[in-house]
């Protein structure tokens, strides 16, 4: 399904598809590539202002869909709204996205997951349920720090969480606030969206930096009560 057929089953999307003329509306589906990206954001970005709340209701439903269905092109609507919103709501609605996609995902895979996860990935959903076990009593940072680095791909941590006994509050909040720091990268990048041609130009040494520090930071709060724990004992 596009992102078209998406944004025209929402009334208020759809006045922006019913506006756009028809060499307009061939690029609004979803960003398979940062081409695509730049050619939606150039045809949202004149709609925008007029139609601000339809966009922003647009780009959120969009989002959530893909991540609900772990379908690949988050990252290119990451960028998009870094070009089309201001920093701080671009980075507020990814997060709220992310959190909330992933929390639906959470729970289909929840009623209907099990036997895809324990067919397809026995070994690797084994593996990663024994280090929950070991971090039980730290999860939430263990999700913030899934979440900020690169070690297990969304769409695994999504479909396999439930189904080895994550519970979904740390989940949500560790998967809100672990993608902050990635997606500022991206939302940085997309306010120059025009000048990319790829997605690595979106990273740098100083992105890389900065996404290390924010997982260390997650580690702090364990290593701290790891050390009075010993203390205490």
């Amino acid at each position: 399904m596009s992102s078209s057929s998406l944004l025209e089953n929402d009334q208020d999307a759809h006045q922006v598809t019913k506006t756009a003329g028809l060499h307009e509306k061939k690029h609004i589906k979803l960003p398979w590539d940062l081409e695509d990206a730049k050619q939606l954001g150039l045809v949202l970005d004149r709609y925008k202002d007029k139609y601000f709340y339809q966009v922003l209701i647009g780009v959120f439903l969009v989002y959530i869909f893909l991540q609900t269905f772990a379908i690949p092109g988050s990252l290119f609507l990451s960028i998009l709204s870094g070009f089309l919103f201001p920093f701080y709501l671009a980075l507020l609605l990814v997060c709220c996205c992310s959190a909330i996609g992933a929390s639906l995902c959470f729970f289909l895979s929840h009623l209907l997951g099990k036997r895809l996860v324990k067919r397809f990935f026995p070994e690797r959903a084994a593996q990663w349920s024994i280090t929950v076990e070991k971090h039980k009593n730290n999860l939430l940072n263990y999700m913030i720090f899934l979440r900020v680095t690169p070690f297990l791909p969304n769409w695994f941590i999504n479909l396999t969480a439930p189904v080895i006994g994550v519970p979904l509050v740390p989940f949500a909040l560790g998967t809100f606030i672990g993608v902050a720091p990635p997606s500022f990268v991206a939302i940085q990048a997309g306010q120059t969206l025009h000048t990319l041609t790829s997605t690595r130009e979106a990273w740098s040494w100083t992105s890389v930096t900065i996404l290390s520090a924010f997982a260390l930071i997650s580690l702090v709060p364990v290593l701290l009560k790891q050390r009075l724990r010993e203390k205490f004992e």
